[in-house]
């Protein structure tokens, strides 16, 4: 069984409203708070990370080593935040992730090159109020909550909630959202709106 929520009216960026569900959305540019008032543990636990410390970089939540290799040049940074709320994929302490990731999942001797957090609820009751910031900050993606008997564990489950591991975001220089992406978008769809951003921050400065 599934749970469907879908936006009648859905306007995808700049695209004309069409009655569909967008996979990804431009966040809104008129917030005014930014990320930079929020902190959270390193996965080790030993050193509180404000993230005021990325002030000035570009911030995507999405975990892979290879697209943060090719833009840390331009200050890219991703910065990864285990959870356990999806089908209890994330069941390990915060001690045992990077042990996990290295050998289990996905194994062969992965090591991530980017910054992992302490595990954290990003919905419900206990959410981090980082993900309560960047969900109303952003509109909701995606139409599928899954199953709620067997695989979502938070309560009470709202239209923008997260849908699933992988829900990424984008964060600009000035600490406000800048994009959503629902967690099945291909990452070269990511990636090109990645480098859209970064050409139109760089026309600006000119």
């Amino acid at each position: 069984m599934f749970i469907f929520h879908v936006s009648p009216l859905c306007n995808c960026g700049t695209e004309p409203a069409l009655f569909y569900v967008c996979l990804s959305q431009v966040c809104n540019p008129a917030i005014s708070d930014t990320i930079h008032n929020y902190g959270v543990k390193t996965l080790n636990g030993t050193q509180f990370m404000p993230f005021s410390h990325y002030a000035g970089s570009f911030i995507c939540y999405l975990e892979l080593n290879a697209l943060q290799q090719e833009l840390r040049d331009v200050g890219f940074n991703i910065l990864g935040f285990p959870c356990n709320q999806f089908g209890m994929q994330e069941p390990g302490k915060n001690n045992e992730i990077l042990s996990a990731l290295k050998y289990v999942r996905p194994g062969n001797g992965f090591v991530p090159n980017f910054q992992l957090f302490e595990k954290v609820d990003v919905n419900g009751v206990n959410e981090h109020a980082l993900f309560t910031f960047l969900k109303n900050a952003c509109p909701p993606v995606g139409d599928s909550f899954g199953n709620p008997t067997n695989r979502l564990f938070w309560e009470p489950l709202k239209i923008n909630d997260i849908k699933w591991n992988f829900e990424k975001f984008l964060v600009g220089p000035d600490g406000r959202p800048v994009m959503r992406w629902f967690p099945r978008v291909n990452v070269s769809e990511v990636k090109a709106d990645i480098l859209k951003y970064f050409r139109q921050l760089v026309q600006k400065a000119d």
